[in-house]
């Protein structure tokens, strides 16, 4: 019986193997990397012509009450509250063990490959965000609703003959989130917590109670803990979540941030040498490593493209479904939060990442040696070189406690995600189904805590890709859109032209937003 079972799982991830080869490496980094030079063409080089324009409306507005001020309103939250929101959901395990395991495997080259991956994402995540806005409606409890599968089913679906393949594409959307939402937003995130916890923060007696193979009590306890916090959250709903991102999200960007500037300032002689070797290592066919014969320039590409899309979610589709939440009236404007979302969740948290680690000294630059057991200690041992009392390693207990912050909040968000994906294929029935779902949700945060097999995060992580598959379509096929509704924003809210507002799909929603515009001159 035992064998059986292990035989199943051995031919289930053969089989999720090749199928994610396909989805990510054939066709998803290729399509993901062509949708964001061809929006960033079209758009004239946005995030760079207008690179004031968008961090004065973004991170240049924290102190505008209309940007971070509360609606009261069960419809909507603050577009402070969105950010922080999508944010929770993507600045998480991947900024820490992804990024380490981009450069274990693929030399520093590989994190000038995400940046690439990051400066193309940022249109793309612009352009799924004016869509989510552009096509969201509110559902029968007031909430707005927005997503991949709503320009998909209206705006796709919108074209001649298109209208049953713009569903189709929707729903594999929506149900490829919904079991994404399981795992790469759930068991996955719960594990490494787990893992990285019980490890960093010793307490035998609890370690040494084995109850079955490789799964002890104090693991237990861990996602006991777990669940219960994410239950309180995720239970209240939307409010309830943006509540706490608000609140956790920029604490724990500035902690992390902050302490890897200590750490790479505490090194500052190895600054140069490590940006050296990110670019020199990121078109040498033989340089990065991966055994005698290296890795070559295609692989290179290949996984830093892959860890920042993992990381920033631009392309996904996903970050849109809390975004389309906003209270904002405009469109583009929420768009240029998606810009800043990408630049602070890669540019930014994963470029801190990566240089804490390569002017750590913990990992050879000519030969990429290291003695970490995994990707996550491999930064836990560069805080270490700094961060550390006595015998006392307070490094690891400080990356510890940032990946437990840092994938609960993605738990968080991955919850609305999965809530919305439901909401759609449910219909009239959504209320009730998506209770359910939360609940089912809350639960199997205990089978990520006790997982000994990374299967469930392998095979969500195909459907992460099966998710962007879809979303890139719409994107690519809605792009004319997204020309005419930046033009038309450039027009009026840049060079100060008056013309007609381009703000909803439905024209009840449009005539209420421009009238509320032109009556109190909101930008």
């Amino acid at each position: 019986m035992l064998y059986s079972s292990l035989s199943f799982l051995g031919s289930l991830a053969d089989f999720n193997a090749k199928v994610n080869d396909i989805v990510w490496v054939k066709i998803g980094i290729w399509l993901l990397l062509a949708t964001g030079i061809l929006l960033t063409v079209i758009t004239r080089f946005f995030q760079v012509t207008h690179i004031g324009h968008w961090f004065k409306k973004t991170i240049g507005s924290l102190f505008d009450k209309k940007v971070i001020g509360h609606t009261g309103e069960k419809a909507s939250i603050s577009q402070f509250q969105a950010l922080c929101t999508a944010l929770a959901a993507t600045v998480g395990v991947g900024n820490i063990a992804g990024v380490s395991a981009a450069i274990v495997s693929g030399g520093p080259g590989a994190v000038f490959w995400m940046w690439i991956a990051a400066f193309f994402g940022m249109m793309t995540n612009y352009s799924e965000n004016i869509l989510g806005i552009y096509f969201r409606r509110k559902n029968s409890e007031g909430e707005w609703s927005g997503g991949a599968m709503y320009y998909l089913q209206d705006g796709l679906g919108g074209y001649p003959h298109m209208k049953h393949v713009g569903k189709v594409l929707a729903v594999i959307f929506a149900i490829c989130a919904t079991l994404a939402s399981f795992g790469i937003g759930n068991m996955g995130q719960v594990n490494k917590i787990v893992l990285n916890f019980t490890s960093a923060f010793k307490i035998d007696a609890l370690s040494d109670q084995e109850l079955y193979s490789d799964v002890n009590l104090y693991m237990v306890i861990v996602g006991a803990v777990v669940l219960v916090m994410v239950g309180i959250v995720v239970i209240g709903g939307l409010q309830r979540i943006a509540v706490v991102a608000e609140k956790i999200v920029p604490f724990m960007v500035v902690a992390f941030v902050a302490g890897s500037l200590v750490i790479i300032f505490g090194n500052f002689t190895h600054i140069g040498t490590a940006f050296k070797s990110i670019f020199t290592m990121a078109f040498s066919k033989q340089a990065a490593w991966g055994g005698a014969g290296g890795v070559a320039v295609k692989e290179i590409v290949t996984l830093g493209c892959k860890r920042g899309i993992f990381s920033n979610e631009a392309g996904l589709g996903s970050s849109v479904m809390v975004h389309s939440n906003s209270n904002v009236r405009e469109p583009v404007k929420q768009g240029l939060w998606g810009i800043f979302e990408v630049f602070a969740d890669t540019i930014v948290v994963c470029t801190m990442t990566a240089m804490v680690i390569l002017t750590s000294g913990v990992i050879n630059l000519e030969t990429g040696a290291h003695d970490a057991v995994d990707d996550a200690t491999l930064v836990s041992e560069a805080f270490n070189t700094v961060f550390k009392v006595g015998n006392i390693n307070v490094g690891s207990g400080f990356i510890a406690i940032a990946i437990f912050v840092f994938a609960f909040t993605t738990i968080l968000g991955w919850s609305h995600y999965g809530t919305k994906a439901v909401e759609y294929l449910s219909g009239s029935k959504a209320p009730i189904v998506t209770k359910i779902y939360k609940v089912i949700f809350v639960l199997m945060i205990m089978s990520g805590a006790l997982m000994t097999s990374s299967i469930a995060w392998d095979i969500s992580d195909t459907f992460n890709g099966m998710m962007m598959i879809p979303n890139l379509i719409g994107v690519l096929a809605l792009s004319p859109l997204v020309i005419k509704l930046t033009d038309n924003y450039v027009q009026r809210r840049i060079h100060g032209k008056k013309i007609e507002p381009m703000l909803s799909h439905f024209p009840e929603i449009q005539e209420e937003n421009a009238k509320v515009i032109e009556e109190t001159g909101e930008e």
